[in-house]
């Protein structure tokens, strides 16, 4: 499928696109080594939020702690200065198996679209360090962006809305990643460029995963929450921001 085609319902998602000061901002080689060590972090951060998702809601004591012990290398090394472990070799050892078994419904929902999407955003979050070494990027620690924190902010407090807010905050998150990867892939190298559009199929799918498990919690329309949520975004990412990150807004003049 052409990327094109993959970029058109999350277009249509999203309330506005990267603006272009942002890509302006962004196609200047020495910010790049800057947005690669941002999109690293937030791919570990995606995979956190999908543990959490699960360790809250579905997890028993022996599965919570299975998924502790996946990502604790890869948080060890990015937030507590720890050694570089081979993050490949602890990717294989990832597996739903260990999964505890719901007696269906969103439960197993939530179990098999978050395993699935912790896989993934760890293995992008190797290709992206694999990037950094090939090219002498130094890991340096950078503060988060408000984007995130942003969002969540505005989740309401008591369940099971808590849950569908959540949710609705993790689609937009993988579809605004979706959207500015290929935005910024016509102004990189052909390496930097194919890697990004590479990441267009799974990210895509992440944010549809996030919206069905919404409307099935919910178990019924969302449109106004979605809608909510969307000019949420749009603002955090159209209006000014004096940090400059993957997920940053409008930068400020240089």
């Amino acid at each position: 499928m052409d990327y094109q085609q993959l970029l058109a319902p999350v277009n249509q998602f999203l309330q506005c696109p990267t603006p272009a000061a942002w890509i302006k901002k962004a196609r200047q080689p020495e910010n790049l080594p800057l947005l690669l060590t941002d999109h690293m972090v937030c791919e570990l951060k995606a995979a956190q939020t999908a543990m959490l998702l699960i360790r809250k809601y579905v997890a028993d004591k022996e599965s919570a702690q299975a998924l502790l012990a996946w990502l604790q290398p890869y948080e060890a090394f990015t937030f507590r200065d720890g050694a570089e472990p081979d993050f490949l070799t602890i990717h294989k050892g990832l597996a739903k198996s260990v999964m505890p078994k719901t007696n269906g419904g969103w439960g197993q929902q939530l179990i098999d679209s978050m395993v699935l999407l912790i896989k993934e955003e760890l293995h992008h979050f190797w290709q992206v360090r694999q990037i950094m070494i090939a090219r002498n990027i130094p890991y340096v620690k950078i503060t988060a962006s408000r984007y995130a924190k942003g969002l969540l902010s505005e989740v309401r407090t008591h369940e099971p809305v808590m849950l569908v807010d959540k949710l609705i905050c993790g689609a937009y998150i993988e579809a605004r990643s979706c959207e500015r990867f290929a935005a910024l892939a016509p102004y990189l190298d052909d390496e930097l460029r194919k890697f990004y559009l590479s990441l267009l199929r799974s990210e895509a799918r992440h944010y549809q995963d996030y919206l069905a498990l919404a409307q099935q919690i919910a178990g019924g329309e969302i449109n106004d929450r979605v809608r909510f949520f969307g000019e949420v975004e749009a603002s955090l990412i159209a209006g000014p921001d004096n940090e400059f990150r993957f997920h940053s807004g409008v930068p400020d003049a240089d």
